[in-house]
Order: structure tokens, then sequence, then C-alpha cells
């Protein structure tokens, strides 16, 4: 087993519990354990080890193209609203840390493709990380099947675990 797919430990009883739904943003100053399904959306896991803060995302599409409404349901979206979010709470951007999960191609059909939906999820999740120079400790991507991801947001601490 993988550090990332090690058994679960019991909830701390600090930790609150939050489901993430897609298209949402979680950050928070508090311990929490959110909870979320992935398959081929994409997760980042962003925390601050000095504060404390940590937060999530969850997007379905890589990108927005300007046009309707914004939406963290965009990886650029999503990406840029995570960072803001976290350093608003006082994490500061030269201490975060990030894990990357998810972007399987959970469709046959689109299996032969090199640039499936997930790949593209990846992609722009790992540009704008590296554009805000945001060190990736840690990622669990790609595949042909979904993941369930738990992350506690005052650690960084992460576990997945494959579906199907």
């Amino acid at each position: 087993m993988s550090a990332l797919q090690s058994a679960l430990p019991e909830a701390s009883a600090e930790a609150a519990e939050v489901y993430l739904h897609p298209g949402q943003i979680f950050v928070s100053r508090e311990p929490h354990r959110v909870t979320t399904i992935l398959g081929s959306c994409v997760s980042v896991c962003m925390w601050d080890d000095s504060t404390g803060v940590g937060g999530l995302n969850h997007f379905l599409l890589p990108h927005w193209a300007g046009e309707g409404h914004s939406s963290p349901r965009f990886g650029n979206v999503a990406m840029r609203m995570l960072v803001e979010g976290l350093l608003a709470l006082g994490a500061r951007r030269s201490r975060l840390r990030a894990k990357v999960f998810g972007g399987a191609c959970v469709m046959d059909a689109f299996l032969a493709r090199a640039q499936h939906l997930g790949a593209k999820n990846v992609e722009i999740a790992e540009r704008i990380l590296d554009e805000e120079a945001v060190e990736v400790v840690a990622r669990d991507v790609g595949g042909e099947r979904g993941r369930k991801l738990i992350f506690e947001t005052s650690g960084g601490s992460a576990w997945v675990r494959r579906l199907g």
C-alpha cells in the first residue's frame, strides 16, 4: 500500500466532517476532514503547515473561456479561487503545498485518446500550480477508475481508494 492508500485512521474529535460536491471549493482555518468522489474530475488539496489553513477544490472541466457565468466547475477558475481563499485565511504562498488527485478516463470510448477530459483537467491543475509556485508533494492521477478522496485540511494528510 502506498502512503496515499494506507488505512484511514480514526477521525480526530476536533476535525469536522464535510462532503465536497463537484464544482465546489472548501477552505478553513479549523481542522476538517473533507471527502469527495472523483472520476475525470480533479481535486487539488492545498495547505500551509505553519498556520493550519487548508482546503481543496473539485472541478469538472479544465477551462472557462470567459463566456457565461464564471464558476469553480472550471479548473482555471477553481485553482485561482482555492489559492485566493487560502491566502485570505492567512496562508503564505511560499509555504503552500499541494496534492493532486483524479483525472481518470472513466469512459472506455475515450481510452485511446491521449488528451481525454481527465488528462486535460490534470494538465490545467499542474500548470496553474507551477505558475503559482506551489510545490506538488504527491499526486494520484489518471487511470481508468474513479477515486474516493479524504483530505485533512490542517495537516495535508490524504487517503485515496480506487473505485470499481
